[in-house]
């Protein structure tokens, strides 16, 4: 689950959409306009389709738009997601592996493309206002086509702020995504956003 919830967490640039409510649009705006780079902690848990918790995760991650991002998870497991820019690197610590993906293989009509990626998300997503709960307002992205893994994502904003995010994947697994610590514009270091295997490391994908 963590590697099809981060293809879909590469593409996720926030562009400003002409299908979505005043306040849906307002909020887009402002996090596109005035969000460049990003960092902050996660906290991640994913339900089955009868809405069983079957995974609880949680970590940090820099992102750097357009199409740069370090997504680290430090709990239960270590795994690593890097995007540089033309090739996204999952590291998965446990089994030594690494793999790597061309980024516009990856992203497209994913979650990930409205968080990293550039300014085409009506390109790929139908959007909508979907009100305001339990404090924030949020924004429905459903794909254009069906062929990605994701039926729908949700996006919480609080202000211009990212707060939280729902993705629905075409298996009924729910996942839920809540931010914390976040901070807009922080100055990233670039090393964050390159990455080489380990020595001895399997590298599966396109080197």
């Amino acid at each position: 689950m963590t590697k099809s919830l981060f293809a879909a967490l590469a593409a996720l640039t926030l562009s400003l959409p002409t299908s979505a409510s005043a306040d849906a649009i307002q909020r887009l705006h402002e996090f596109a306009q005035e969000t460049k780079t990003l960092s902050g902690s996660f906290s991640q848990t994913v339900y089955d389709k009868s809405g069983r918790k079957t995974q609880e995760t949680a970590g940090e991650l820099y992102f750097s738009r357009p199409g740069k991002f370090r997504w680290v998870y430090r709990k239960p497991y270590e795994q690593l997601i890097v995007g540089d820019g033309k090739k996204i690197w999952i590291y998965d610590a446990d089994l030594e592996q690494v793999t790597v993906k061309k980024l516009d293989q990856s992203i497209g009509e994913s979650p990930a493309a409205l968080l990293a990626g550039n300014n085409d998300l009506d390109k790929h997503f139908d959007l909508r206002d979907s009100g305001s709960k339990n404090g924030l307002e949020w924004l429905e992205a459903t794909p254009k086509r069906s062929e990605g893994t994701f039926e729908m994502v949700r996006l919480g904003f609080k202000e211009s702020n990212l707060a939280a995010m729902e993705l629905q994947d075409n298996f009924g697994q729910k996942t839920l995504l809540n931010f914390s610590k976040m901070k807009n514009n922080p100055s990233l270091s670039t090393s964050l956003f390159r990455f080489k295997p380990p020595k001895g490391a399997d590298v599966l994908g396109e080197d």
